[in-house]
Parts: structure tokens; C-alpha cells; sequence
């Protein structure tokens, strides 16, 4: 384990639940017990799961049974050694002027007793008393003991012996603090009360003596110690006085509370059942809300279901999400009691029919929406409260964009992407979500079992070609993003006069075919052949069409001019006009996967890029992706499920309009997740954008300081206290004093300085871009997340091994 167990979630391992749902045990034959499958009384791990704590934490910390760290170091960090030397100095102290009081060789010692004392207990001039005054014995006594408690309160108050006890007794666990406080308490008693332990010779402190003594001279003699209530009731009283401080440091009351409350056996030997606990009320596993909504039935079904191990984590998620949806219509109540008396917990399965992930490699609470990336590192640089906790993300956090930088090797995929793409792939099963990712072929990030579409361009056996035009009709629309998407990387061809060249002719095409045209169709158009643009305008010879034969004519007449995109246009389509790509993008395709199918549904989908041999044409595709996804989010009207769109790499894919796209997400329910190599894969005049615009930010281990530069400036400047300690020569004017430091100086080897401390507040970055370069270890990853709501998260240090 990475910790001491403070932070880790028992059974967050990356299967928390039993998956996949299934089927009831047979019946056992007629007249044998059912076998019980497990001990009686244990929960199943599904309803443990759902009965587990989940705190209120910080923004990116573990939720699931997460522990908050003690405040302070708990006593587990050493005394400060300042701390020691002040409890070693004052007790010295305080021992030498005790021993200079009981030798009376303290300055007006005398004159000061008899400031308090009668003259006439002792004899005339000195402070020796009268045989026949037994009350000069008394008070001398009785000053002593009162020297010798205001001499500890004063050496306490110098040497700071309150937070020394503290750090040793008070900040321990129990029962170590009881102990710890029950043997200092033995030690001063030994000293208070020495002739009660065998084999102690020394002379007792002024304590008992002193009460003693006061007591006499109140009270005008001895004999009130003939009274046997009062001479032990003083024994009690100064006893009790010594060991109040002690029990307090320990809180021994606290300790026997927690004794008392234990359960006990009863007298017969047996064990005693346990009292009844508010868990089968407050237990998640019991579907509290249905039974306060009175659906009891409703609640009986889904609690069997959930603790005969029938319900999955996802089951209990989907269940809960309807619920929250038909709470408070009474119809939709009615409709939600049938559909769980007849389905259980299969109701409302996805209708992909799938109820869970054929595998997985992360650890994800769905009730909290949570993946497990990491843990915070605990060093200073991390704040205290999210030291050894673990760090997750979700939804609220994803809605703001991620972008991820690091290089080959430094585990973007394996430790971000697949674990983000997983998460929001059991939440689509749940109905909260969609997600498509996009990668390169053979990418890690599951079988295609655990997709509804997967989009396998190029090879010719994927089931499911990429729409163009993403399932739109207005060529307007389509001209815009497909413009973004071939030509919004190049920064000497305007991306709207590109709109309006591919408008120029998708419009017309659409109105005299009914279609948007193929790639081949399309690349010839732009490029002016005169075969496809006599055809098409011959199409549009009806009165019905004259506006689309004048924006076919301005499109001729553009032909040739030095600012005509039409050229570029049809250079980058001539990537995608490959014999690899043969039909693949064909708008009239019997199986086109459209990019706003996800918007209306809680889809997941994998489109897959054919790197090799065809990396420009994936860049373009995974730019396309990306201008499609911009311009169907937002255009959706239906906004109650999150939809994310992950892309592994995303080099040269972000363009000035894509930035202005990513910044209106969060408004509508959505986001991406941006990895990239370097920075430099993206537009120096587009780097400081991208990163105003993304709210979570993650660097990976490696990263240069050209990357980690702008991280830098991205996370900003932070307040911190810094000390300089600098020396100086101390020069002696007294011969004495130059005497003692020569020898020092012979002995040690160095002149005799002294420290001068200069404590002030500076500001100072966050991280560095040396240190993200240099102090980022492997394995490791600095990540800054913001919500949807605007709560933030400053810059943790995450191993994202642990």
C-alpha cells in the first residue's frame, strides 16, 4: 500500500462490485435449508459498497470512504528543536534557583519571607525560628512550597512546557495518550510521594509539606490532623490536584466513555445481540428514498436485488437516476413501481442490453460519478488537507475541458485517457452520459465490446462509416465545420471565406440531389472540373433553384483568383480521396455513424484513426471530429445528459475557432479531453488561449521547460513565507569576552557568529517551469482542476501509480 491506510478506501480496488449482474442460485432440493452464500448478517459487496461513506471533500479528492487527515502532524513529527532546547534550559534553570532558594543564596531572600511571615516566630535578625514558635517551622515551610510552585509555573511558561506535554501526550491516539499521560502522572507522584514507593530514598517535592503546613497554621495547631476525614482527605485532594493536568493531557474521561459504550457479554456466556443501528433507515442498500416516497414494495424489490448480489453498480445508478426523474409526478411514480415490480434491477437497461463493461482497469465510485487517477504525493507543495488522499475525477470537473501534456511513454493513455473513457463509459450505461473517443488504431482503451459504435476508418471490415456533414442539412452548418476541419490549420487560408467557397457549392448540390455530395464529388467540384460543374448546374435549371445557380456562378467566377480557397479545399480532401477511404465517407452509406446521434442519446463510441501510412488524413479527421462536435453541442436542444469528447492525440487539431467552440461547453452540459505530446503541436498565437480556456490542466513527467513554461504561467503566483538567515561576525569588546572567543575559534575552526532571521511574505509560482521539467518524478503528473460550478483546485502533485 501507498499509505498508512488514513487515505485508502477499503475495496476500491478495480472491481468494487461483483460484475456482471446475474441470475439468482437454483432452488435447493424440497426439504434442504437454502444454502446461505455468505456468512449470515454480512452484506453483499454491492450494498457495501452502496452503505459506504462518501464525505464532503475537495474538488478532485477520492470521495469513497474517504478519511480527512488530523489537523497538525498528529504528534507524528519530531519536537522542534528549538522546543527541546527551551524545556532543557528552563528545567535547568529552574533546578539551580531551586538549589540556590533551599541554600538561601538568593538576593534579599530574608527581606522577602519577612515581607509575608510574623517577626515574632523567629529569632531577632535572622530566619531562624523559636523552639517554642512551632509556626516559624510551618511558614517556612509553606514559603518554600509556595517559591517552588510560582518557580515551575515560570520556568513552564519560559521553557514552553505546555506545548512540550501536548506534543508528547495530547496530539497521540488513544489509548497511547492515556499511557503516555498515566506514566508522567506516576513519575511526578513518585517525586510528590516518594515513601509510597518502595526503594526511593530521595526527599519529596514541596507539596504535600506545604499543604501540611498551611493547613496547621489556619487551623492553629495539629490537632485537626487527629480528624482522620480531613488528613486523608488531603491525601485525596493533593493526589487528585497532581493527576488532573495528567488526565486532562490523556482524556482519560474520553477513554472510559469509549469503554463503558462497548458491548458487554451477557451473564449466561452468550453474546448479546447488537443494538439496533439507524443503518437499515439511513443504508443506501435500503433505498431510503423510495420508502420516505411511501413506495415500499418498489424499495423491498431493489433491496433484495441489491443484497443477493442481482444489482451491479451501474443497475443501482441507472435505478437511482430514473427515480430522481419520476420523483414528484405521481404518474411517472406509478410507471417507475411496475417497471421495478416486473424488472427488478434490470429495469431501464441501456438498450445496447449491456449492464456493465466487459472489463476494467480503474477503480470508479458511480454513485459520486468518481475515477481513481492517483494519490496526492504528501509533500509541502501539496496542500495539507489532500495529502495521501486520493485524487479522482468527474463530470463537474470534465465539464470545464482537460488538457494533457507529456510526452511518449509518460502514461496519458494507460493512466488518464482509459480510465476517463471507461468512467464515462459505465455512466452512459446508466444514461448519464455520452463519450466518444477518438485514436489511433489498436489504441488500449478496451474491446469493442465495450462500444455501441466503433468506427474503424479505413479498414473494410468497420461496421460503421464516419458521416461527413455529421447528420446535418444545412449546407451552411456543414460547410462551417467541414471548412474548420480541412483547412483550419492553415493559417495563410481564412476559415469563413473557406465556409463560404464549400457553401458556394454544398447548397446547390443539396438542392438538386437531396444529399450533401461524396468526398471524390465534392473535391472535384472544388477544384473546377468542368464535367461536375456543367452536370450540377444542368440539375438546376427549375426557376426554384435560381439562388443556388447564382451561388454556383459566384463559385465560377472565384475560380482562378489569388484568394480562392477552393484549391487548398480540395488538397486536403484529396487525403481523404484515397483508395483507403474508398465509399468510407460516402453520405449515402447504408451504415453512417452521424456525431449528433450522441447528443440525443448516451451513446458510446470509439472511432478509430488509421495512423500508419495516413497520419495527415487522421489529423484531419480527428480536427473534423472536433469542429463536427463543436457545432452539434451546441445546437442541442435536449442538455440533460453530459457528453465528452476524448481525443488521445490531439496534435495540430486546435484551431481559433475550435478554442472559441471548447469555451461555451461547460454552458451546455459538455467537454473534451485534449493529450497532446508538446505544446508546440498547437499554434504558438493559440497556446495562451487553449490554456485560458481549459479549466483542468495536467502535466505529465517529462514535459520541457518550453511546455512546462506555460503551465507555469497558466497556474500563476501563490503567497508563501520564506525565512533568509544570514550571518554575522560577532566582535567582542571586553577582554574576557575576546578570550572565550579565541578559544572557540581554536576549537571549533570558525569565527563565533550570529544567526539574523528574516521572516516576509514574497510571491513565488506555483510551479516553475524548471521544476516541471526537472522535479516532476516518473509515474507522476501535476494536475489543476476547475468545476463547472468555479470551485478550483490548486496544483496537486499526483502519483498516478498509487
Amino acid at each position: 500500500m501507498d499509505s498508512d491506510g488514513t487515505q485508502d478506501a477499503h475495496g476500491t480496488h478495480a472491481t468494487p462490485v461483483p460484475r456482471p449482474a446475474h441470475a439468482p442460485p437454483p432452488a435447493p432440493p424440497a426439504g434442504l435449508p437454502p444454502v446461505p452464500r455468505r456468512p449470515p448478517g454480512a452484506l453483499s459487496a454491492v450494498a457495501d459498497w452502496l452503505s459506504a461513506p462518501r464525505p464532503e471533500a475537495g474538488l478532485g479528492i477520492w470521495r469513497f470512504r474517504h478519511v480527512p487527515p488530523p489537523e497538525g502532524d498528529g504528534g507524528r513529527q519530531r519536537m522542534d528543536r528549538a522546543l527541546v532546547a527551551g524545556v532543557a534550559i528552563s528545567l535547568a534553570i529552574g533546578l539551580f534557583l531551586w538549589s540556590m532558594w533551599r541554600q538561601a543564596l538568593i538576593p534579599y531572600q530574608g527581606a522577602i519571607i519577612r515581607l509575608f511571615v510574623r517577626a515574632e516566630w523567629f529569632y531577632p535578625g535572622t530566619l531562624s525560628p523559636r523552639r517554642d514558635m512551632w509556626q516559624g517551622f510551618e511558614a517556612l515551610t509553606a514559603v518554600s512550597g509556595v517559591f517552588f510552585g510560582l518557580l515551575v509555573y515560570g520556568v513552564g511558561r519560559i521553557g514552553n512546557w505546555a506545548e512540550a506535554l501536548r506534543h508528547v501526550i495530547a496530539r497521540r491516539e488513544q489509548p497511547g495518550r492515556a499511557v503516555r499521560a498515566a506514566i508522567g502522572a506516576l513519575i511526578v507522584l513518585m517525586f510528590v510521594w516518594p515513601e509510597a514507593f518502595p526503594g526511593i530514598s530521595w526527599d519529596p517535592l514541596p507539596v504535600a509539606t506545604a499543604v501540611w503546613s498551611l493547613t496547621a497554621l489556619f487551623s492553629g495547631g495539629y490537632t485537626i490532623f487527629q480528624n482522620e476525614i480531613v488528613t486523608y482527605g488531603l491525601y485525596v485532594l493533593i493526589t487528585a490536584a497532581v493527576l488532573w493536568p495528567f488526565a486532562k493531557l490523556g482524556d482519560w474521561a474520553g477513554l472510559l466513555r469509549t469503554w463503558l459504550a462497548r458491548p458487554r457479554p451477557a451473564k449466561n456466556g452468550a453474546v448479546p445481540a447488537p443494538p439496533r443501528q439507524p443503518a437499515p433507515v439511513v443504508s443506501r442498500a435500503q433505498w431510503p428514498q423510495l420508502r420516505g416516497a411511501g413506495r415500499d414494495k418498489a424499495a423491498d424489490v431493489l433491496s433484495a436485488a441489491v443484497l443477493s448480489g442481482q444489482m451491479n453498480d451501474v443497475d443501482c445508478v441507472r435505478v437511482r437516476r430514473v427515480w430522481s426523474t419520476a420523483d414528484g409526478n405521481p404518474a411517472l411514480r406509478d410507471a417507475f413501481d411496475d417497471m421495478v415490480q416486473r424488472q427488478g434491477g434490470a429495469a431501464w437497461t441501456h438498450p445496447s442490453g449491456a449492464r456493465d463493461l466487459p472489463s476494467r482497469t480503474a477503480t470508479h465510485d458511480l454513485l459520486t460519478g468518481q475515477v481513481r487517477i492517483g494519490r496526492c504525493v504528501p509533500e509541502d507543495r501539496n496542500p495539507a488537507g489532500s495529502r495521501g488522499a486520493g485524487v479522482a475525477l468527474e463530470s463537474a470537473a470534465l465539464g470545464t475541458s482537460l488538457l494533457a501534456v507529456g510526452p511518449s511513454g509518460a502514461g496519458k493513455t494507460e493512466r488518464l485517457v482509459r480510465p476517463v473513457v471507461e468512467s464515462l463509459s459505465l455512466q452512459a450505461l446508466t444514461g448519464q452520459c455520452a463519450v466518444v473517443a477518438v485514436c489511433a488504431a489498436g489504441t488500449p482503451l478496451g474491446g469493442d465490446d465495450g462500444y455501441d459504435v466503433v468506427v474503424k476508418i479505413g479498414d473494410p471490415a468497420s461496421v460503421h462509416d464516419l458521416d461527413l456533414y455529421a447528420g446535418t442539412s444545412d449546407p451552411d452548418e456543414a460547410a462551417s465545420f467541414l471548412a474548420e476541419g480541412l483547412v483550419g490549420d492553415l493559417a495563410a487560408v481564412d476559415s469563413r471565406r473557406a465556409a463560404t467557397t464549400l457553401a458556394q457549392v454544398l447548397g446547390p448540390y443539396w438542392a438538386a440531389y437531396g444529399r450533401f455530395p461524396s468526398v471524390p464529388a465534392l473535391r472535384e467540384l472544388l477544384e473546377g472540373v468542368p464535367a461536375a460543374l456543367s452536370g450540377l448546374h444542368d440539375a438546376l435549371r427549375s426557376d426554384e433553384h435560381a439562388v443556388m445557380r447564382r451561388e454556383l456562378d459566384a463559385r465560377v467566377r472565384q475560380q482562378g483568383s489569388a484568394a480562392d480557397p477552393g484549391p487548398a479545399l480540395a488538397d486536403r480532401l484529396a487525403l481523404l480521396d484515397r483508395p483507403a477511404f474508398a465509399e468510407f465517407f460516402d453520405s449515402g452509406s447504408d451504415s453512417p455513424f452521424s456525431l449528433r446521434a450522441v447528443m440525443h442519446h448516451p451513446m458510446r463510441v470509439r472511432i478509430d484513426l488509421p495512423e500508419r501510412g495516413h497520419g495527415e488524413a487522421s489529423r484531419l479527421i480527428t480536427r473534423l471530429v472536433l469542429a463536427q462536435f463543436n457545432s452539434v453541442v451546441h445546437s442541442r436542444g435536449d442538455r440533460e445528459h453530459f457528453v465528452c469528447l476524448v481525443l488521445d492525440d490531439a496534435t495540430r487539431t486546435v484551431t481559433d475557432e475550435t478554442i472559441q467552440g471548447i469555451q461555451r461547453l461547460r454552458s451546455v452540459n459538455a467537454g473534451v479531453l485534449l493529450a497532446l505530446r508538446t505544446v508546440s503541436d498547437v499554434p504558438e498565437a493559440l497556446q495562451g488561449p487553449l490554456y485560458a480556456t481549459v479549466g483542468c490542466r495536467m502535466a505529465f513527467s517529462g514535459v520541457t521547460t518550453w511546455d512546462g513554461r506555460r503551465f507555469a504561467e497558466a497556474w500563476g503566483t501563490s503567497w508563501i513565507e520564506t525565512r533568509e538567515v544570514a550571518q554575522h561576525a560577532v566582535f567582542a569588546d571586553q577582554p574576557m569576552t575576546r578570550a572565550l572567543h579565541a578559544l572557540r575559534k581554536l576549537v571549533t575552526g570558525k569565527a563565533v557568529t550570529r544567526d539574523a532571521v528574516t521572516v516576509r511574505q514574497v510571491e513565488r509560482e506555483r510551479w516553475s517551469a524548471s521544476e516541471l521539467a526537472h522535479g516532476v518524478p516518473a509515474g507522476h503528473a501535476v494536475l489543476s482542476l476547475t468545476d463547472v460550478r468555479g470551485e478550483h483546485a490548486p496544483p496537486l502533485l499526483v502519483d498516478l501509480r498509487g
